[in-house]
């Protein structure tokens, strides 16, 4: 099911994967790491990769729809995505928030991340729709099933996933949910079919 509503294009020729329904914060504190505008998409699990239409696997750096996370590895007020789990990492990479943009910006389209250096991020709760996100199970390769009330985790690749499990979640590969449950991004109000390729969700941080 669709929302109600109608327009060109049917959303989809919007350049950015989130969409914003009820914002909450947008949020322009912090800096963007240097690998925000440098990253392959997808950033670190290249073997199952989403078939999502927000994935853009020509561009480089952190995508809209995708996932800010706090990065002390770069020093005090940094985000930006994530990083290998194999590499040692601080514990504290946790998720912020939805990057509304794509870091590098859109071919004839101005550039203010990199001009700013800034990532805007949505947190403080809001309601959205999000076309970037992960549609198979990272360990295998089969198929997620999405289902209304899921709660929405970040991946190993900094995309909204429902498999809060090894080789999938962040929080686990970096062993941050040693409580049993990592960060809950948001719930899931709407999931994705024949007529409409968005998560629609009400987000929790």
């Amino acid at each position: 099911m669709a929302l109600l509503g109608q327009a060109s294009g049917g959303f989809t020729e919007s350049s950015s994967a989130l969409r914003i329904l009820h914002v909450g914060v947008r949020n322009t504190l912090g800096q963007l790491t240097a690998d925000s505008f440098t990253q392959s998409n997808p950033p670190i699990n290249t073997t199952n990769v989403t078939t999502s239409a927000g994935l853009l696997t020509n561009v480089l750096g952190v995508l809209s729809g995708s996932i800010a996370f706090a990065r002390a590895d770069e020093g005090a007020n940094f985000h930006g995505g994530p990083t290998d789990f194999a590499v040692a990492q601080q514990a504290t990479e946790r998720p912020l928030g939805v990057f509304i943009n794509n870091a590098s910006g859109n071919a004839f389209e101005n550039t203010p991340g990199v001009a700013s250096n800034r990532g805007p991020y949505v947190s403080a709760q809001g309601s959205y729709a999000n076309r970037l996100y992960e549609t198979v199970d990272l360990t295998n390769g089969n198929a997620i099933t999405y289902v209304v009330g899921d709660f929405l985790v970040a991946s190993v690749n900094g995309y909204l996933t429902n498999q809060d499990t090894a080789d999938n979640s962040h929080a686990v590969e970096h062993g941050q949910n040693l409580a049993g449950a990592s960060t809950v991004i948001a719930v899931l109000k709407i999931t994705p079919d024949s007529s409409s390729d968005e998560l629609v969700y009400d987000q929790r941080i």
